[in-house]
């Protein structure tokens, strides 16, 4: 990977950085030669303090927090990865789903990347260089109406955002890419399997056919691992992928019928 790819003398935020695809991004970044700093809500006794900052990215205040550590830590950024993302609304369909639901959506999984992208993209355009990823989901092209309706309707409303950001700061240096994944296979989601497995009588490996046919089945017939997203990341916001801007990049094993 070395050989093939450098990112070295790169300075790099990733947020929500400490599990699944964002702690293999930080890893493989780290190993690419990059200074990453990261975040998330609470930092895990393993990270370096220097190399982390605790804030909640779904506040303003938050936000701040992070594009100030930033500037002060690492003097500026080349690399920007919006990894953070989730839902906790529950499952019913549109009328499960109160204001504050929709409030807490949209506050997790698309003002983060807009207020980070406002604080510290100028910077970017004034040294004109710089790469923005989104991590948005197929879950904006492949809604679940009973459980991820908010959900999808945020990371669609973050996909778009992208690239209209790309459409105006690519002519000024600066790309902007998606990464839009299916089901990870993190250790949340393998509790997942494991829970649907047990609800329904049945093995590990029946859990996860559980998750599968939810999504209309994965061809590939297995979910992304969390090091395959981190790899196209890197890819991605690599000088390798010089002329790609304002792409979505799809790693979902297939799941999406069409392109």
């Amino acid at each position: 990977m070395q050989g093939f790819l450098s990112l070295a003398g790169k300075r790099a935020l990733v947020t929500s950085g400490t599990k699944g695809a964002g702690a293999a991004t930080v890893e493989l970044f780290r190993e690419l030669g990059a200074q990453v700093l990261t975040t998330a809500r609470s930092r895990p006794e393993a990270m370096p303090e220097d190399l982390f900052v605790a804030a909640d990215l779904t506040t303003p205040e938050g936000c701040a927090t992070v594009a100030n550590a930033v500037r002060d830590r690492l003097g500026g950024v080349d690399i920007m990865v919006h990894m953070l993302g989730g839902s906790s609304a529950p499952g019913g369909g549109f009328a499960a789903l109160s204001e504050a639901e929709w409030r807490t959506e949209l506050d997790l999984n698309l003002f983060p990347a807009v207020r980070l992208d406002r604080a510290l993209l100028p910077a970017m355009i004034a040294q004109g260089s710089g790469v923005v990823a989104h991590v948005t989901s197929i879950q904006s092209r492949l809604p679940l109406p009973e459980a991820t309706t908010a959900y999808a309707a945020a990371k669609a409303a973050l996909s778009t955002y992208s690239k209209a950001l790309s459409k105006e700061v690519a002519p000024r240096g600066v790309r902007v890419v998606r990464v839009s994944p299916g089901w990870i296979e993190t250790e949340a989601s393998v509790r997942l399997a494991e829970r649907l497995a047990l609800e329904a009588g049945t093995d590990a490996e029946g859990g996860r056919k559980i998750i599968m046919d939810s999504l209309g089945g994965i061809p590939l017939g297995r979910a992304a691992k969390p090091a395959e997203v981190a790899n196209l990341l890197a890819f991605l916001v690599s000088d390798r992928a010089g002329a790609i801007t304002g792409s979505e990049h799809l790693i979902d094993g297939g799941t999406v019928p069409t392109a």
